[in-house]
């Protein structure tokens, strides 16, 4: 009985986080095409935004399923490194932006640039 306990405790994480990642694909855009299709572009703050105005739902639902998603990473990074979530949000724009590709939306100071 005490293994059958052991397992279920294991297996019931296991299986939500597996549920969340089933998720994921659920949504109607991925986030690469996302980005090579010009739909969304990097934040200095760290985080995913629509480039147009007006964005679709299926963006806007893109962008804060991820946008989430890094924010609980960030946090759970700061707390495991004694920062200020505001530290790792700069550090992770940096890294973001860095990693974005040539021709990919970058948002600087409030204004959509070309990479």
């Amino acid at each position: 009985m005490g293994n059958a306990n052991r397992i279920n405790r294991v297996l019931r994480p296991l299986l939500l986080v597996l549920g969340l990642a089933a998720a994921g694909p659920a949504l109607a855009i991925d986030l690469d095409q996302a980005k090579r299709d010009g739909l969304v572009g990097e934040t200095m703050e760290g985080y995913l935004a629509p480039v147009s105005d007006t964005p679709a739902a299926d963006v806007v639902a893109l962008v804060e399923d991820v946008n989430a998603r890094r924010r609980a990473e960030y946090r759970r990074i700061a707390e495991q490194n004694g920062l200020e979530l505001s530290q790792v949000e700069a550090l992770a724009a940096k890294k973001a932006i860095e990693k974005t590709s040539a021709g990919g939306w970058v948002r600087v100071n409030g204004d959509w640039r070309r990479k």
